[in-house]
């Protein structure tokens, strides 16, 4: 996985998130989500409307597109999942979420699978997962 996609997985998952808690998503909403300037943000999703994963309407509306939508959604699915596991193992909370961060973005599909199997016969996980 490169950077560049890492930083896009990042901005997508942003989207799916702050979509699912405000009625329309703004880059500023992501600025203040990320901590980043608004000059970042207008790059990243220049950056994401050329790959077609999202669309922008002409009052700065910012939504997913399929594409954008599986990435996202792939990518919460496995920071969710990371960061209730080591939360589970004792990591502290915060850490735990940093770590998922990190690992989501370079861990292979076959490798998530198996962790979320193996997870899914774990009686301590299965009942959050």
């Amino acid at each position: 996985m490169t950077r560049s996609n890492e930083s896009a997985e990042n901005y997508l998952e942003t989207i799916l998130i702050l979509s699912r808690k405000l009625p329309v998503v703004r880059s500023v909403d992501i600025a203040n989500e990320l901590g980043y300037k608004k000059s970042s943000i207008s790059i990243a999703m220049k950056n994401l409307r050329e790959k077609n994963q999202i669309t922008v309407t002409d009052a700065g509306f910012i939504y997913l597109t399929e594409e954008g939508q599986q990435i996202a959604e792939m990518i919460y699915e496995r920071h969710e999942l990371l960061s209730e596991c080591l939360t589970r193992l004792g990591v502290d909370p915060e850490t735990a979420a940093a770590d998922a961060c990190r690992i989501e973005h370079v861990i292979s599909p076959e490798s998530f699978a198996a962790i979320k199997k193996h997870l899914s016969n774990h009686p301590d996980f299965s009942e959050s997962t």
